[in-house]
Parts: structure tokens; C-alpha cells; sequence
């Protein structure tokens, strides 16, 4: 079989879902991190003003993290967290949270989720908006965790004097996440 026997998923059959299922998993395991990486990559060039472009403060980030001593998962959120931003800026947060989501701990779907709301606290007022935002999540149980992904991870990673390890470094444990198996949820 190269393909399903349907025009309709009404009309589909056991074994054209086996085959699709099939196709769609080797896809997964050949493609996705290549994917995700690829949507890192895309941020290298223009520094949209500032010190240094999205990619290497998504590498700083990470190496950030890394250097905590923070676990795999966190360090690979760190690298990812603004994955995003080069197809949905304005919603760039959550949209990162959704490809992670399956993936990672519901802990740090929720940092990523809410870490530009959280990023605001540092600038929101040079732009008119209010800083403290993310008050309205006080009290939520991951709300100092996103507090200390942002303080420590995020808002400091535009230095260009930053020793910054270097994407080759991260791959590997880029892969070990996209090989899991994805928790699905409603």
C-alpha cells in the first residue's frame, strides 16, 4: 500500500489507519527534531534590535540553564522557548508551548506557555504597558518557576560577551525529547 483508500475518513479502513499510522510514526521519529531545530535555525540573522539575534539568546538561554544544573528537559525549554517567534510573534509563547507539549512535563509547558507574559516585568513599562502583569498568575503553583526561568534564563541572555555553548551541544538532547512518547491531551 503507498497510500490510504479514502477520499473521506468515514470510508477509511483498520488497515488504512495501520498504514497511515505506520508512515506517520516514521515521519515523526525521521523528521521532528529536525523540524523543531529547523524553527531554531530560522531565528539566526536579523537582531530585530537587539544585541544579538534570537538564535544565540535561545542558545545563551539554554546554556544558561544548563549551567544551573537545572535537568534535560528544562535546558532543552530553555533552548526552545522562543521557537515560535518566527512564525507567530505576537502569540510566539504559546505557540511553542503546543509543539512542546506532548513532550515535556505539564510544569514546563506552563513556563513556556506563559514566559512572555512573565518577560514583561522587565520592560512592559518602557513601552506602556503594565509590568506587573503577571500578578493576575500569582498564586499559580508553577508561578515561581516561570519567575526564575525568566530572572535567571531569559531576560539576561542578550550578551554578546556570553560564552554560549553551541547548538551541536544541545542536539542530542533536542532528540531524546522528540523521541518520547507524546502524552496526548484534550
Amino acid at each position: 500500500m503507498k497510500a490510504a483508500n479514502f477520499t473521506r475518513m468515514t470510508e477509511a479502513s483498520v488497515e488504512d489507519w495501520a498504514f497511515i499510522m505506520r508512515a506517520t510514526t516514521e515521519h515523526k521519529e525521521a523528521d521532528l527534531a529536525d523540524n523543531v531545530l529547523g524553527l531554531l535555525r530560522a531565528m539566526k540573522g536579523p537582531k530585530l534590535g537587539y544585541p544579538i539575534d534570537r538564535y544565540e539568546h535561545s542558545l545563551q538561554s539554554a546554556t544558561r540553564a544548563l549551567r544551573d544544573g537545572v535537568d534535560e528537559e528544562t535546558v532543552v525549554c530553555a533552548l526552545l522557548h522562543d521557537i515560535g517567534d518566527t512564525i507567530a510573534p505576537d502569540n510566539h509563547s504559546q505557540v511553542a508551548a503546543a509543539i512542546l507539549r506532548p513532550y515535556v512535563s505539564e510544569e514546563n509547558r506552563w513556563i513556556i506557555q506563559h514566559h512572555g507574559l512573565f518577560q514583561g516585568y522587565y520592560y512592559y513599562d518602557k513601552i506602556g504597558k503594565d509590568p506587573n502583569a503577571r500578578e493576575r498568575l500569582r498564586g499559580h503553583r508553577y508561578f515561581e518557576a516561570c519567575e526564575r526561568f525568566c530572572r535567571d534564563w531569559d531576560q539576561c541572555a542578550f550578551d554578546p560577551a556570553y560564552e554560549t555553548l553551541p547548538l551541536e551541544y544541545f542536539e542530542p538532547m533536542v532528540r531524546r525529547t522528540f523521541a518520547r512518547e507524546p502524552a496526548y491531551f484534550d
